[in-house]
Parts: C-alpha cells; structure tokens; sequence
C-alpha cells in the first residue's frame, strides 16, 4: 500500500520544517491584499505548466511499488503572498503525474516529466489561499494507495522573517547533503537554463536569470524578497565561478554547507594543488561589513568578493587524487553525467552539464552545458569535440567531468568529503578515475558511446557536427563585434600580455581578444574535416557501414551553403561561408589581438576588397609575439602555465 507521510518524515519525502525545503507552519497575521491574496481569502490560480521541450519515449508503464520519490516545496515556508511550488524528483523514469489540492479539490497538476536522471515533474498555484494543501505524485499504472508519495502542506498568512544572523559565519547551517538534495540540486540548475533543444540560450548576467521566477524555482525560497528586492545580489560570474556561485546559492537558500578551497593555478610543469577549506561558517571580513544590512546583503557580499576571488581556473583542474580540491572525477556514463556536473577543460574553462537530451530514433543523445565569460555573460551550449577540449598532461591536472565533494560536519566543524567516505557512501558512491586512463580519442569516443548507446545515421551524425561547428562560428561573431566596438571607442591598445598569459589576464585583454574561443575554433574546424574518415574508423558506430567520399561530399556542400555574417571596420556586412572560414584556419592562428580590425580577425586575405575597409592593425611588437606563439594554435595545444 502507498503511504501518507506526516511533516517530519524522511522515508521518501524529505525532511521540511527542519530542512528548510518544504512545509514550515504558518503565523496568523493581517495580510495586506496587494501582497497577493484577495481579502476573502480567494480561489487558487491554476499556473500553466510548461512541457519540457522534448521528452524521451515514454516506457510502458508499470506500477513501482518503492518509487522513491521525495517531493520539495517553495517557498520554504509556503504563505499567502507568494506562489506555491511543488516538485518531485527520483531516480527512475516513472510515468505519472504530480498534482497539489486543497480540500480534495485539484488546483495544479502537471504529468509532465523532465528527463534525467534524475527525473523531475513540477506543479505551481499561483495564488495559494490559506489553509491545508495536499501534493501528491501518484503512478498511471498504479492502483489508488499504491506507489503514491503525498506530503501535507500548510499555507500560512505570515510573510517568513529574515534568516537569523550567526554571530559567526555568513548562514546558518541547518542540513546536510545528501542524494535528495543532489537531485533537487540538479533539478534547480535544469530548469534555471531550459531551453527548446538545439537553441544556444544567452544571458548578460547570472542575476538576469536568477531574477526570473519562471525559471528559478527558488525564487523568494526565502520569503524576504531575497532576489526581487533592492538588496538581491548581482552576479556576473567567468566560467570558473559559475559552479561556485551556483552551488553557494542553492546551499544558502535550503541551509546547507558550502565550501570552497584555496587553490593555485599550477606552473612551472606542476598542476594546480589546493588546501584549506573555506565555509559558510567562517568569518569573513567583507561579509560581516554587511551584518548590519541582513543575511541576504552578506550571502551577495561573501558569494560576489569571497568566493569571486577563490574561483579560477586551476580550481577544477586540480589532479584526481588531489583530495584537498572541491570536485572529484566520476564515472562517464549517462546517470553521473548529471545535471550540475562540472567539466574541467585541460586548459582552464569551465562548463556545467545544464540538460540531458537522450538518444531517439532520429538523433543521438546530447549533453548541453552553460559557461560563463569574462564580462559576465552566461550561455548554453552543446557537448561536443570543439566545445570540451581534452587532453592528457600531468602538467595541466585532471580534466574531465567532476561533481562537488559534500561539505559534511567532523569533530564540530565542516569538512570536505575525502574519497572512501565519498566510495563508501550509499547517498554517493560515484567517484570513478576511469578518466585518467583514456588517451584524448578513447575519451571521445566514450563520450559518443554513452550519449548514443544505438547504431547512429553516419550522414545525420556528420550534419549534426557541421550545426556545432555553425554555432559555435556564430558565436565568436558576436565575440569579434564586441572587439569591434571597444576599439572604435578606444585610441589606446589593450595591453598584450606575455607568454600564456594571454589565456588568462584581465581588462581589455580578457574581454574583447579570443585566444582561447580561436582555439577551440580551430579544433572544432579539425574535427568536422576529419569526421569523413573518422566515421570509416568507427563504422560500428553506425547503422551502415560509412563511405569517406560520399560524407566528404555532403561535408562540402553544406558548409558551403552555410554562412555567417560580420560587421566590417566601416560597419559595412560580409558574407563568408563556412567552408571559407574552413580554409582560413592559418590566419585564425594569429586572428585574437582586439587591436586588429575585424577583417584581420577574420582572416582576409592580402590585397582583397573584403580587408579594403580595416583601418587599424595590432603594434608590431604585438604582431611579432603572436608569430612567437602561433605554435601553440598550429598545434592545437594550449602551453602549461609558467
């Protein structure tokens, strides 16, 4: 029989009150009907439920007696003036629906599920009225009684207080990690950067999206107009803070641990190594210049200088066995491929899996990862060769998929998960340093394997590199153009720095050149001329066996009909197809300096009308170091830091 579970339990609906996630009673209070409920208490708005842009094949259902399904509420503690929202995460792929009523009258529903794992539905009434709510994640297969997970919720008419101040420390610790956490974890960050598949979403800053309620399902989790009043945080992380900032949000809002190492950047044929731990328990100075403004102005002060300053690019590169170091490696397969795991480029970026696309019967599998950039901007992108560099160096660290170690308590203060504790745990267990061992084309190979476990169409497997390869061509237009524009502005030229350095920097130099984005550029310009003969070395992988030359001949047409379009040094536009991008790879060798007008950065050619119109180029010291380096990007191997 299906069980009724009262506030309190952990059996499968996770802990509320004390957790800070779910139902909190309510305190009677006059409620102001601006705050948004009628003055006789009104009647519920059913919220439209958005479908997940594309779902898996639905299985034939069947009824699971032990779903395992914990079900979370918002805000934590659920009152009349904000919506409610209900989610139900679990590790299987159940078909059923997720539903919230008040006195056995339905209010929300939603059958639609979100793919993972972890698997996720959600349900919102938009204007809860006071009094006793009932959510439920009951199984189509399922009699009534059976596999149904129910937790009884209370809508009070008090707005929460603020969260208490610890005369220590930035938030109090009130839960600790663990699975249904994780995936609540995973769920949050999903439908932070959903998108329709097969759409490169971008946003001008973190906040932006943290300030949207229809995609922050904690949005207010708090109740004191945390992220819609004049004291919610500003967020413009680069790509090493996005997991950092992203992981420090989702611990304050539900009281949990958070921790981050004090790590170097490696150098000199060394790796980065990492110590100490740094917590949400510990002072900080510049937090606790904030004490007076509340808990919300310290989290915005600790998360935007604290943790800003801890997060670089050596912080997820750090070696495997390094157990100091905030992520460890796990296994490369589709259920730890989870949403919220970090990829730890060799060379520096950082992405975050933002969204699983399986495998169909039309196309493979896909992994979608956000980024952030030097001027704060954060996008989504496809998993592919061009995207996530790989390669093995000791010198670099440890590249590859990572999650987060748990922040725990030991002999009274917060620690970091070592690895048997992470090996030994039932809510874990998925440390894995298989990467290590793949050279880069296993590793690559792996990948394809576990996003697209069936026999692919080589011909539809080809046309999906070549819309990568598109994409991201595209988005470096947009990187040049802001290039563009800083130079028209601008007499001076943005400072070159020496060496490797000019991979990571900052100012002019870190905004507006490209060494890092042209490389990748190159390598995903490599990629898809290679895929002909790739696909002949790995005909298993396809449904029939490839022919190199008829995959070259489609290779050719469609990057020859496919175009993009820059803005020249006289705002005039040209055209250039991607088979001429193709054949300008050695200009894009020394085409990153913000100092060369656009067409340079684009590679025109000597004495054509397309480099008519450039009217500023690069110092000549400049230029002559760029020679220096076009080493590394003709090799397509970024150096080690010195």
């Amino acid at each position: 029989m299906g069980s009724r579970r009262p506030i309190g339990s952990f059996a499968s609906v996770l802990g509320l009150a004390s957790l800070g996630s779910l139902v909190a009673c309510g305190r009677d209070r006059k409620v102001d009907p601006a705050a948004g409920q009628s003055p006789d208490g009104g009647v519920e708005d059913v919220a439209d439920v958005a479908l997940p842009p594309q779902a898996a094949a639905l299985p034939t259902p069947t009824c699971d007696e032990a779903p395992a399904v914990n079900v979370f509420v918002g805000p934590g503690a659920p009152w009349t003036g904000a919506p409610l929202r209900v989610m139900a995460v679990s590790d299987k792929p159940l078909v059923g629906a997720l539903s919230v009523a008040r006195e056995g009258a339905t209010t929300s529903t939603s059958s639609a599920r979100h793919d993972g794992p972890p698997y996720f539905w959600t349900a919102e009434v938009s204007t809860p009225s006071a009094g006793a709510f009932t959510a439920s994640f009951r199984q189509d297969a399922c009699e009534a009684g059976h596999g149904e997970t129910t937790l009884a919720i209370n809508v009070g008419t008090t707005q929460p207080f603020a969260p208490w101040i610890p005369p220590h420390g930035v938030w109090v610790t009130k839960a600790s990690w663990n699975h249904a956490y994780e995936n609540l974890y995973s769920a949050w960050i999903q439908l932070l950067f959903d998108a329709a598949d097969g759409e490169e979403p971008s946003w001008s800053a973190l906040h932006e999206i943290i300030r949207d309620p229809k995609r922050n399902w904690l949005f207010d989790h708090l109740g004191v107009a945390e992220d819609s009043g004049y004291r919610a945080p500003t967020m413009k992380p680069d790509c090493a803070d996005l997991p950092y900032f992203l992981r420090a949000y989702f611990a304050f809002k539900m009281g949990l641990p958070f921790g981050i190492a004090e790590c170097d950047r490696g150098g000199d044929g060394a790796p980065p190594s990492c110590k100490n731990l740094v917590t949400n328990e510990d002072d900080d100075e510049r937090a606790s210049d904030k004490r007076k403004d509340g808990a919300v102005a310290m989290f915005g002060a600790f998360l935007t200088v604290k943790v800003a300053d801890l997060a670089h690019s050596g912080s997820a590169r750090a070696p495997f066995a390094e157990q100091d170091a905030d992520y460890y490696p796990v296994p490369i397969d589709w259920a730890n491929l989870r949403v919220g795991t970090v990829y730890a480029d060799p060379y520096g970026h950082t992405l975050m899996i933002a969204k699983k696309v399986p495998q169909d019967e039309t196309h493979g599998g896909v992994l979608y990862a956000v980024d952030g950039q030097p001027d704060g901007t954060v996008a989504r992108k496809r998993f592919w060769r061009g995207n996530f560099l790989y390669a093995i160096d000791p010198a670099l660290g440890g590249p590859g998929f990572k999650r987060f170690r748990p922040i725990g308590r030991s002999g009274g203060v917060l620690t970091r998960w070592k690895d048997e504790k992470i090996t030994a745990s039932a809510e874990y267990g998925d440390l894995s340093r298989e990467t290590e061992k793949l050279d880069v084309e296993a590793f690559y190979d792996r990948i394809e394997d576990v996003l697209s476990p069936k026999p692919l169409d080589a011909e539809r497997a080809l046309m999906e590199s070549i819309v990568a390869l598109e994409e991201q061509v595209k988005t470096r237009v947009k990187s040049v153009e802001n290039g563009r524009k800083w130079l028209a502005k601008h007499e001076k030229p943005a400072t070159m720095p020496e060496g490797s350095e000019i991979f990571e920097t900052s100012g002019a130099w870190e905004d507006f050149s490209t060494p890092s984005r042209d490389l990748r550029i190159l390598i995903a310009l490599d990629v898809v001329s290679g895929f002909p003969a790739r696909a002949v070395r790995r005909k298993d992988r396809y449904a029939t066996a490839p022919v190199e030359a008829d995959l070259q001949k489609i290779l050719d047409r469609e990057l020859a009909a496919r175009t993009i379009v820059y803005t020249r040094s006289d705002a005039s536009s040209f055209t250039l197809s991607l088979l001429e991008v193709l054949g300008r790879a050695l200009s894009l060798e020394v085409a990153y300096d913000p100092n060369d007008c656009v067409e340079v950065r684009w590679g025109a050619p000597e004495g054509s009308e397309e480099l008519s119109t450039c009217n500023t180029h690069a110092p000549a010291d400049q230029r002559a170091r760029m020679a220096t380096y076009r080493v590394w990007f003709h090799e397509r191997k970024r150096p080690a830091r010195k």
